[in-house]
Protein backbone atom coordinates (compact mmCIF):
# COMPACT_ATOMS: atom_id res chain seq x y z
CA UNK A 1 0.00 0.00 0.00
CA UNK A 2 1.35 3.17 -0.93
CA UNK A 3 1.54 6.24 1.48
CA UNK A 4 -1.07 8.67 1.05
CA UNK A 5 -0.07 12.19 0.34
CA UNK A 6 -1.68 15.74 1.05
CA UNK A 7 -3.36 17.93 -1.95
CA UNK A 8 -0.80 20.47 -1.56
CA UNK A 9 2.31 17.86 -2.11
CA UNK A 10 0.72 18.43 -5.86
CA UNK A 11 0.16 21.98 -5.97
CA UNK A 12 1.58 23.82 -9.18
CA UNK A 13 0.83 26.77 -10.59
CA UNK A 14 1.69 28.03 -14.38
CA UNK A 15 2.22 30.85 -15.93
CA UNK A 16 1.84 32.55 -19.31
CA UNK A 17 1.50 35.43 -21.73
CA UNK A 18 -0.88 35.65 -24.19
CA UNK A 19 1.36 36.64 -27.34
CA UNK A 20 0.06 37.28 -30.62
CA UNK A 21 0.55 33.79 -31.95
CA UNK A 22 -1.74 32.60 -29.09
CA UNK A 23 -4.47 34.65 -30.15
CA UNK A 24 -7.86 34.68 -32.29
CA UNK A 25 -8.79 37.31 -34.96
CA UNK A 26 -10.29 39.45 -31.65
CA UNK A 27 -6.92 39.31 -30.07
CA UNK A 28 -8.10 37.22 -27.63
CA UNK A 29 -6.46 33.89 -26.74
CA UNK A 30 -7.82 30.76 -28.02
CA UNK A 31 -9.69 28.20 -26.23
CA UNK A 32 -7.56 25.41 -27.63
CA UNK A 33 -4.33 26.94 -26.32
CA UNK A 34 -5.61 27.51 -23.22
CA UNK A 35 -6.91 23.87 -23.14
CA UNK A 36 -3.60 22.76 -23.87
CA UNK A 37 -1.90 24.92 -21.17
CA UNK A 38 -4.51 23.54 -18.18
CA UNK A 39 -3.55 19.92 -19.50
CA UNK A 40 -0.33 20.81 -19.01
CA UNK A 41 -0.63 21.87 -15.62
CA UNK A 42 -3.15 19.72 -14.60
CA UNK A 43 -1.02 16.66 -15.63
CA UNK A 44 2.07 18.00 -13.43
CA UNK A 45 -0.10 18.15 -10.60
CA UNK A 46 -1.27 14.23 -11.10
CA UNK A 47 2.61 13.08 -11.88
CA UNK A 48 3.98 14.98 -8.65
CA UNK A 49 0.77 13.16 -6.54
CA UNK A 50 1.64 9.06 -8.17
CA UNK A 51 5.18 9.87 -9.05
CA UNK A 52 4.57 8.19 -12.58
CA UNK A 53 3.83 9.27 -16.11
CA UNK A 54 0.03 9.86 -16.60
CA UNK A 55 -2.34 9.79 -19.22
CA UNK A 56 -5.29 12.24 -19.58
CA UNK A 57 -8.88 10.31 -18.81
CA UNK A 58 -11.32 13.18 -19.11
CA UNK A 59 -12.08 16.70 -18.68
CA UNK A 60 -15.57 18.40 -17.23
CA UNK A 61 -17.15 21.04 -18.83
CA UNK A 62 -15.10 23.84 -18.96
CA UNK A 63 -16.70 27.31 -19.55
CA UNK A 64 -15.15 30.34 -20.86
CA UNK A 65 -16.54 33.18 -18.24
CA UNK A 66 -14.28 35.83 -19.31
CA UNK A 67 -12.02 36.68 -22.30
CA UNK A 68 -8.46 36.23 -21.97
CA UNK A 69 -7.04 39.50 -24.10
CA UNK A 70 -3.55 39.66 -25.77
CA UNK A 71 -0.88 40.89 -23.48
CA UNK A 72 -2.43 39.17 -20.61
CA UNK A 73 -0.43 37.25 -18.30
CA UNK A 74 -2.26 33.59 -17.49
CA UNK A 75 -1.80 31.74 -13.90
CA UNK A 76 -3.17 28.44 -13.61
CA UNK A 77 -2.89 26.32 -10.36
CA UNK A 78 -4.25 22.96 -9.63
CA UNK A 79 -3.90 20.14 -7.41
CA UNK A 80 -5.35 16.71 -6.64
CA UNK A 81 -8.65 17.00 -5.30
CA UNK A 82 -8.97 12.68 -4.88
CA UNK A 83 -7.36 9.79 -5.78
CA UNK A 84 -8.83 6.11 -6.75
CA UNK A 85 -7.28 2.99 -7.44
CA UNK A 86 -5.20 4.28 -10.73
CA UNK A 87 -6.77 7.47 -11.37
CA UNK A 88 -6.69 11.00 -9.58
CA UNK A 89 -9.12 13.89 -9.73
CA UNK A 90 -7.16 17.58 -9.98
CA UNK A 91 -8.88 20.77 -9.85
CA UNK A 92 -7.29 23.48 -12.06
CA UNK A 93 -8.66 27.75 -11.70
CA UNK A 94 -7.56 30.05 -13.93
CA UNK A 95 -6.92 33.70 -14.14
CA UNK A 96 -5.81 36.45 -16.70
CA UNK A 97 -3.69 39.46 -15.18
CA UNK A 98 -4.00 42.85 -17.02
CA UNK A 99 -0.66 44.16 -15.21
CA UNK A 100 -0.76 47.45 -16.32
CA UNK A 101 -4.43 48.23 -15.37
CA UNK A 102 -4.08 46.26 -12.22
CA UNK A 103 -7.08 43.90 -13.00
CA UNK A 104 -7.72 39.97 -12.06
CA UNK A 105 -10.36 38.24 -13.01
CA UNK A 106 -11.24 34.63 -13.12
CA UNK A 107 -11.40 33.02 -16.17
CA UNK A 108 -11.94 29.35 -15.99
CA UNK A 109 -12.40 26.16 -13.72
CA UNK A 110 -12.43 22.60 -14.48
CA UNK A 111 -11.50 18.78 -13.17
CA UNK A 112 -9.14 16.67 -14.97
CA UNK A 113 -8.91 13.56 -14.45
CA UNK A 114 -5.24 11.35 -15.22
CA UNK A 115 -4.46 7.76 -15.00
CA UNK A 116 -1.29 6.82 -13.73
CA UNK A 117 0.52 4.32 -15.96
CA UNK A 118 4.03 2.23 -15.94
CA UNK A 119 6.56 1.81 -18.57
CA UNK A 120 3.92 -0.10 -20.81
CA UNK A 121 1.16 2.31 -20.83
CA UNK A 122 -1.00 0.06 -18.11
CA UNK A 123 -2.74 1.95 -15.29
CA UNK A 124 -0.76 1.52 -12.37
CA UNK A 125 -1.95 2.15 -8.60
CA UNK A 126 -1.48 5.78 -6.82
CA UNK A 127 -1.18 6.74 -3.73
CA UNK A 128 -4.03 8.33 -1.63
CA UNK A 129 -4.93 11.18 -0.65
CA UNK A 130 -5.44 12.95 2.77
CA UNK A 131 -7.39 16.16 2.13
CA UNK A 132 -6.06 19.03 4.70
CA UNK A 133 -8.52 22.35 4.51
CA UNK A 134 -12.01 22.06 4.80
CA UNK A 135 -11.97 22.74 1.11
CA UNK A 136 -9.75 20.04 0.17
CA UNK A 137 -11.99 18.02 2.38
CA UNK A 138 -15.63 19.37 0.37
CA UNK A 139 -13.67 18.85 -2.74
CA UNK A 140 -12.87 15.13 -2.03
CA UNK A 141 -16.05 14.39 -0.56
CA UNK A 142 -17.55 15.47 -3.71
CA UNK A 143 -15.11 14.10 -6.20
CA UNK A 144 -17.00 10.24 -5.92
CA UNK A 145 -20.16 11.84 -7.55
CA UNK A 146 -18.07 13.56 -10.32
CA UNK A 147 -16.38 10.74 -10.99
CA UNK A 148 -19.77 8.55 -11.19
CA UNK A 149 -20.72 11.47 -13.38
CA UNK A 150 -18.19 10.96 -15.64
CA UNK A 151 -18.38 6.88 -15.68
CA UNK A 152 -22.22 7.17 -16.15
CA UNK A 153 -21.81 9.56 -19.29
CA UNK A 154 -18.61 7.66 -20.53
CA UNK A 155 -21.12 4.35 -20.85
CA UNK A 156 -18.81 2.42 -18.11
CA UNK A 157 -21.23 2.68 -15.51
CA UNK A 158 -24.74 2.27 -15.45
CA UNK A 159 -26.96 4.80 -13.89
CA UNK A 160 -28.09 2.53 -11.53
CA UNK A 161 -24.86 1.75 -9.75
CA UNK A 162 -24.19 5.31 -9.10
CA UNK A 163 -25.19 5.45 -5.38
CA UNK A 164 -23.77 8.76 -4.97
CA UNK A 165 -25.63 10.32 -7.68
CA UNK A 166 -28.76 8.85 -6.91
CA UNK A 167 -28.49 9.94 -3.43
CA UNK A 168 -28.73 13.59 -4.72
CA UNK A 169 -32.33 12.37 -6.19
CA UNK A 170 -34.02 10.92 -3.31
CA UNK A 171 -36.83 12.03 -1.94
CA UNK A 172 -36.09 12.00 2.10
Amino acid sequence: MLKPKSPRQSEVTMTEMVLPNDTNTLNNLMGGRLLHWMDICAAISAQKHSNRIVVTASVDNVSFAEPIRLGNIVTMNAKVTRAFNSSMEVFLEVWAEDIPAGERVSTNRAFYTFVAVDQNGRPIEVPGLEPETEQEHDLYLSALRRRQLRLVLGGRMSPADATELRALFKAE
